[in-house]
C-alpha cells in the first residue's frame, strides 16, 4: 500500500486552491462538502468559481500565487495547468509540512484525491493511488449502485445509540 487511507478533519479550517479553472472548481466543490474555509488564489475564476465568490463562498485572491498564500492553510491543492507553478506550490507545502495535492501530478502530492461515495456520514473513498482515477471512478459508480443512500440514516440512528451500548458492552 502506497497510501495511508486516512479522513482529514477540514471543517471550519483554511485551506489553499491555487488555480481558477473547472478542475480547480471540482477540488472547491469537495473541499465546501467538508465545510471547509476555502480561499483560492488565481488571477481569474472561471463560472463556477465566480459564483461561489458571488456568493459569498469563498475567499478569492485575485492574482498569481505567492509562497506566503498558504501560511494560515492546512491543506493545498494545486490545480492549475502550469508545472512551474504546480512545482513551487508543491515544494512550499512540502517545506511547511502542509499536506498537498498537484492534480494529475502524484509525484508532487503528499495526499491523492479517492473517488468518493458519500452516504454521510458513511463515507468510502475507492483509489488506484493516482495510477488510474478513470478506475477509481468507474469503482466508485459500480459500488454506489450497490450502496444505499438510507445507509447514512442508518448511520445515524445507530450514533444515537452509541453511548448506550457502550455502556452495557464496555469491551466490544
Amino acid at each position: 500500500m502506497e497510501y495511508l487511507p486516512i479522513f482529514i478533519q477540514i471543517k471550519n479550517r483554511p485551506c489553499l486552491v491555487v488555480g481558477g479553472g473547472s478542475i480547480a472548481a471540482r477540488k472547491v466543490a469537495l473541499l465546501r462538502k467538508a465545510q471547509a474555509n476555502v480561499t483560492v488564489v488565481a488571477p481569474q475564476l472561471c463560472v463556477e468559481l465566480k459564483q461561489l465568490k458571488d456568493d459569498g463562498l469563498i475567499e478569492h485572491i485575485a492574482r498569481d500565487y505567492e509562497a506566503a498564500d498558504m501560511e494560515t492553510c492546512v491543506a493545498v491543492i494545486a490545480a492549475t495547468n502550469h508545472r512551474q507553478v504546480n512545482e513551487s506550490v508543491s515544494a512550499r507545502a512540502h517545506k511547511l509540512r502542509l499536506p498537498v495535492n498537484v492534480v494529475d501530478n502524484p509525484d508532487l502530492c503528499s495526499f491523492i484525491m479517492p473517488s468518493v461515495i458519500d452516504r454521510s456520514p458513511v463515507v468510502i473513498a475507492v483509489s488506484t493511488g493516482g495510477s488510474s482515477p478513470v478506475l477509481a471512478r468507474l469503482i466508485r459508480t459500480k459500488l454506489e449502485g450497490s450502496i444505499p443512500a438510507t445507509y447514512g440514516r442508518l448511520a445515524k440512528l445507530v450514533e444515537s445509540f452509541r453511548e448506550k451500548v457502550k455502556a452495557v458492552f464496555p469491551d466490544v
